[in-house]
């Protein structure tokens, strides 16, 4: 955890330096680029088989200039000095499953439906913009923020606030809308003559799929985020099963059409049918993949399909063990980290990816996400 908060601090400070050198102007900046030494106990730098013990980390500006021994050179003349003591240093983080628009869904504070119905855009956009402070505090200096729940474009202006040096922030990629079908999002349960807003845009049919597409493609969209299963239950026989949501033929042409802007296309698929549609329709990525068939997991090895299992979001704030819903907790994490583990084994593709804002983006991860590891 400390070696985390630093490597928070140490790039909060880079994003002060980076806007500081920009509101001065080229010609000044250039003149006065600020320079760091950060020195450390240890640096995992990604490629050594072992870290290395007490290093220095140059910085110049925005960039890292040279790592070499503590202690080894002289520093630069003005350079600051960051000691780090005992902490390890590591580079930056990048989470491939996020959510900044949402805050952990406490049922006691109205859940997800006071989101979209009471709370305005301004007030969502506000508590936006503190989440990727945080994601930046813990390390995390790029995100993959796969949709907006309801809050429209909201993260294509958040991108560009932390990109122009407004606010702190990782490095961002968006998928605004994402994209589902009729009866495959929330909100759910009210009268069927009120109309609701939902949090994912909503189609039936390609044409109306390309269309959705074109349209967040155009608005700004990195990735393009795709429902293919929406509610789950546990059967009759106590297996796990998943709704499906958008055909084959729909998810073809928001895939064919996010290529062709040479762009990708993330699948939400839990199991079933829904993920094996995932896979048929050519998505680029399977987000949560609670469980996966041999079969399945055959097939996205030949397609080259990434798979992002977020593992410790389904630990987090499970119902009672006697009730359906509860019944859904245990199963879903029951047959997610077999998924995991026989993925792992047969060399698919695999991204680190939590779902915050599926639990609270105050903590770096719920409270019992290492249950995963003990279950076999």
């Amino acid at each position: 955890m400390r070696s985390s908060i630093h490597l928070g601090f140490i790039a909060l400070c880079l994003a002060s330096l980076c806007r500081a050198q920009e509101s001065t102007g080229t010609t000044a900046a250039a003149a006065s680029v600020q320079v760091v030494a950060v020195r450390a106990r240890a640096l995992i730098d990604g490629t050594s088989p072992q870290p290395l013990p007490n290093q220095e980390i140059l910085i110049r500006g925005d960039r890292i200039a040279a790592v070499y021994p503590s202690g080894s050179r002289p520093l630069p003349a003005g350079a600051r000095l960051l000691d780090l003591g005992t902490a390890t240093v590591l580079p930056g983080l990048i989470d491939c499953h996020t959510h900044i628009f949402l805050q952990g869904e406490v049922p006691a504070a109205g859940g997800y439906d006071v989101q979209l119905l009471k709370y305005p855009a301004s007030y969502r956009a506000a508590r936006a913009v503190v989440a990727t402070r945080r994601a930046l505090e813990q390390g995390f200096t790029t995100i993959r923020d796969v949709e907006t729940e309801g809050a429209g474009y909201g993260d294509v202006g958040i991108k560009q606030a932390i990109n122009d040096g407004s606010i702190p922030g990782p490095r961002m990629f968006v998928a605004t809308r994402a994209i589902s079908t009729t009866g495959g999002y929330p909100l759910e349960g009210y009268a069927p003559e009120i109309v609701v807003p939902k949090g994912a845009q909503l189609i039936d049919g390609p044409v109306e799929a390309r269309k959705a597409a074109r349209e967040q493609l155009d608005h700004g969209a990195d990735w393009i985020k795709v429902y293919m299963t929406h509610r789950s239950w546990v059967d009759e026989h106590g297996e796990l099963v998943s709704q499906p949501t958008l055909t084959v033929e729909e998810l073809k042409a928001i895939v064919d059409e996010a290529h062709g802007w040479r762009r990708k296309v993330a699948c939400h698929a839990y199991n079933g049918i829904g993920l094996q549609r995932a896979l048929d329709g050519g998505c680029d990525s399977i987000e949560h993949g609670l469980e996966i068939t041999d079969a399945q997991i055959a097939q996205m090895v030949r397609q080259g399909t990434w798979y992002v299992p977020t593992l410790a979001v389904y630990y987090y704030d499970w119902d009672p063990a006697d009730t359906p819903t509860g019944m859904r907790d245990r199963k879903r994490t029951a047959v997610h980290g077999v998924s995991f583990r026989k993925a792992l084994h047969a060399g698919v593709k695999i991204a680190f990816g939590t779902d915050v804002g599926g639990f609270p983006w105050s903590i770096p991860s719920p409270r019992n996400s290492r249950a995963w590891w003990s279950s076999g």
